[in-house]
């Protein structure tokens, strides 16, 4: 995918934002105008709405003093690369792209550095490679990353031995061992900038062609077992490369486009204190300049609640989980106050069912939406509807089931001539043993090998690979 170039507006800024990962150098910002805001909404409103899943912070003037401090800080990103993604998503939403989102589950301070950022960049490229090339379709590029330090728990205390302790809810609100379980304001702070040098390290490698896609030789693929798709995959590779290797020979290996791709950041907006402190008015309208996209969770998606009345105010495109528990005719009424401009682009639908009752309901559910004639662009989370504890109690997720509901869901898609958007993975680029299944064959027992997530399991990079190729094949099916 060769992106076009055209010039580049100037950029309209809602705070400093200098570390943004946003559109390539030279690509545009949309010339759409972004939503406006909602009459009667500011970024307190939601301050009067009954509201879930919060931090409990015991001394309420170091949460102000943490908070006021996040207002005083620059945005993350800028508002002009908040609008280009809107307007890519909403190319999305008519089966002009497709969205790869991908990244830990709950981000950890100690694993920002460069090796570790390096590994979770290089696993998004290397699968939107083989994504663009055997689908040849472009891709929106969306990471879990640089804000996905906050997280929602089914139970808000848990035991260890005769105490009775907080949940760990992401570093950004406590710490994983026991004794650090306390809900802290001063980690929002701590966050930010992580965030930031997130951002800073994850652009500076984008610019510096680390994104450079002549390299997919140097894949390893010793992880596939079976000798009929390990051949598969090599065949894969080497077309890739021959290609590769024409365009060379044509003289347009040197496109910047062919070193350099566009990545957006995401996070699930739970932390209200915090995602109020990144949103700035620019213009007319506010921004939450946090990241680029952020999305409502399945526990926090109540309509009457103050997630929504909080979304419903920002430019940002927004994201929001539907699974078993979702009434219909809530989310309609909820996609309506989200974009009541019916804004193409701006409500992404993350479906997460589980791979045995995807057809039971999500038909149903896009079927409703088409009759009220909304504007929404659909994504498939296959993997929090998957999840299992072994007989020793370690949660975890089958490759098996992960694939089977990216399957009835592009089915469930097809049969309603409706556009499968995109997917939403929880992966990292390191070889942990966190997920059953696969061509590599990870069983039960396998697990305690490198099992490292403090929330949910993750692809490893060698399952995300075969994940990619796998989704090749559907994706092929639903554009035919």
């Amino acid at each position: 995918h060769i992106m076009s170039k055209r010039p580049a507006k100037a950029a309209r800024t809602g705070g400093a934002g200098a570390t943004a990962v946003g559109p390539v150098a030279g690509e545009a910002a949309s010339d759409e105008a972004p939503p406006p805001t909602p009459g009667g909404w500011t970024p307190f409103t939601w301050r009067d709405k009954p509201i879930t899943q919060q931090p409990e912070y015991l001394d309420k003037g170091k949460l102000d003093a943490a908070v006021k401090k996040l207002r005083d800080l620059p945005g993350l990103v800028q508002p002009d690369e908040i609008d280009a993604l809107r307007a890519q998503l909403a190319e999305v939403a008519v089966g002009e792209r497709f969205i790869l989102q991908g990244g830990d589950c709950a981000e950890r301070f100690q694993d920002c550095n460069a090796e570790r950022l390096q590994q979770k960049l290089t696993i998004i490229l290397q699968m939107s490679l083989v994504l663009v090339w055997g689908a040849r379709i472009p891709l929106v590029r969306i990471g879990r990353i640089a804000g996905q330090y906050m997280k929602p728990r089914s139970k808000p205390m848990e035991k260890h031995g005769d105490r009775e302790v907080y949940a760990y809810k992401g570093d950004a609100i406590n710490g994983h061992a026991v004794e650090d379980r306390e809900h802290d304001p001063d980690r929002l702070v701590q966050g930010y900038f992580h965030s930031a040098a997130t951002l800073n390290y994850v652009r500076s490698l984008l610019e510096s062609h680390f994104a450079d896609i002549h390299k997919p030789g140097q894949w390893d693929l010793s992880f596939v077992k079976d000798p009929e798709t390990r051949q598969h995959y090599d065949m894969v590779i080497k077309d890739i490369t021959h290609a590769l290797d024409f365009m060379a020979s044509c003289g347009v290996s040197d496109d910047e486009s062919m070193s350099r791709v566009q990545l957006f950041t995401s996070h699930e907006g739970l932390v209200l204190d915090f995602e109020e402190s990144m949103t700035r008015k620019v213009g007319d309208v506010w921004y939450n300049l946090g990241a680029h996209f952020i999305w409502i969770g399945d526990r926090t998606r109540q309509l009457d609640g103050a997630h929504i009345e909080y979304f419903r105010g920002i430019a940002n495109p927004i994201g929001c989980k539907c699974g078993p528990t979702t009434v219909t005719s809530e989310l309609i009424d909820l996609i309506k106050a989200l974009n009541p401009s019916n804004t193409q682009g701006k409500v992404v639908l993350i479906s997460r069912f589980g791979a045995s009752k995807v057809r039971d309901k999500l038909k149903e559910i896009i079927e409703a939406v088409q009759a009220a004639e909304l504007n929404v662009v659909w994504e498939c989370d296959p993997m929090h509807g998957n999840t299992f504890a072994t007989e020793d109690g370690t949660k975890t997720r089958d490759f098996t089931a992960i694939l089977s509901e990216l399957t009835e869901t592009f089915a469930a898609h097809d049969e309603c001539g409706s556009w499968l958007g995109g997917v939403h993975f929880e992966l990292t680029g390191e070889n942990v043993t966190e997920c059953v299944g696969g061509s590599s064959k990870i069983e039960a027992k396998d697990l305690a090998h490198n099992y490292e997530t403090f929330c949910d399991p993750r692809l490893n990079w060698e399952q995300s690979i075969e994940m990619a190729f796998k989704m090749v094949e559907l994706l092929k099916a639903a554009r035919k």
